[in-house]
């Protein structure tokens, strides 16, 4: 450690630089991982929600409400429809609100809405299943979430599309500032390489002062970052809560795996932060090994 800082003290600008490289680097593509993960555990939320919602008037009969729900079994193109009396509907705001007493005293089942909701069986018949609901008496609001489902699908895909090209870029520009502060420390210990040479010094062996520096930089900005991020998270969530409210829980689905991403979950936060580690030391092993390379021709 004591050699780390040694070296770090004798080049402190061109430490520096390759710290903040580094950071910027990991701090930017930790926080698109983080994004990423919300974005496609948010889209999975959405898609095992309703796809279309008829909201029906409260006095309407029943037995009005069960023929639609038969004529669109039957028709189909629906892999299942719930009906949500008003009882229900009820009791779910009470699950919804039970932490708003005030907005408890003010509703009551007879003002809420029975509803039913419809899977599709293929997404090319929710825009047929929505207008055939729209046209059906006593009807009153009918919710199409393909929409919703459409704009967050595109949003996610242009996310990742630009993800990867700025990955590509931020890895680029860490490794060549890296490899320059790297050379540049080289280019002084030159004298010292060519004597360790002399007597026989290993290539690792010169490296390793070289690989620990980097190492040691690389874990710096990984953590750094990583704790700045969850700083931010933490410091906005009262906003993110109010933001996802009705949302209890966010999942990522990997293989048979459920990632809890919402709340955030410490095997969540755990992951990232070693796949942030992991990225940041390839980086930095990358960056030393065609520093090193070069001066000593291997």
């Amino acid at each position: 450690m004591k050699e780390i800082i040694s070296s770090i003290r004798r080049t402190p600008y061109q430490s520096l630089s390759a710290f903040l490289a580094l950071f910027f680097t990991l701090f930017l593509s930790t926080l698109i991982f983080m994004s990423l993960s919300f974005l496609y555990s948010l889209l999975a939320y959405i898609e095992t929600r309703p796809q279309v919602t008829a909201y029906f008037q409260t006095n309407i009969e029943e037995n009005k409400i069960f023929k639609i729900r038969e004529e669109l079994s039957n028709s189909g193109k629906v892999s299942s429809v719930k009906y949500i009396s008003q009882k229900e509907a009820f009791e779910i705001y009470k699950k919804l609100n039970k932490d708003n007493p005030l907005l408890l005293e003010m509703v009551s089942a007879d003002i809420l809405p029975p509803s039913l909701e419809i899977y599709a069986k293929r997404p090319i018949f929710l825009p047929e299943i929505a207008e055939y609901l729209k046209k059906q008496p006593g009807v009153d609001e009918v919710q199409f979430q393909k929409d919703i489902v459409d704009r967050l699908l595109t949003l996610t895909n242009i996310l990742r599309t630009t993800a990867i090209s700025f990955f590509m870029f931020l890895i680029l520009m860490a490794t060549v500032v890296l490899t320059t502060s790297i050379s540049f420390k080289i280019a002084l210990k030159k004298e010292e390489i060519e004597l360790l040479r002399l007597i026989g010094a290993s290539n690792f062996y010169i490296r390793k002062p070289f690989l620990k520096e980097s190492f040691f930089l690389g874990f710096l900005a990984v953590t750094t970052s990583f704790v700045l991020i969850i700083s931010f998270l933490f410091y906005f969530q009262p906003f993110l809560n109010s933001y996802l409210r009705g949302i209890s829980q966010l999942f990522l689905l990997l293989n048979n795996f459920q990632l809890q991403i919402w709340p955030l979950s410490l095997t969540f936060l755990g992951i990232t932060y070693i796949l942030s580690l992991f990225f940041g030391l390839t980086i930095s092993f990358i960056a030393t090994y065609f520093a090193t390379k070069k001066y000593l021709k291997v």
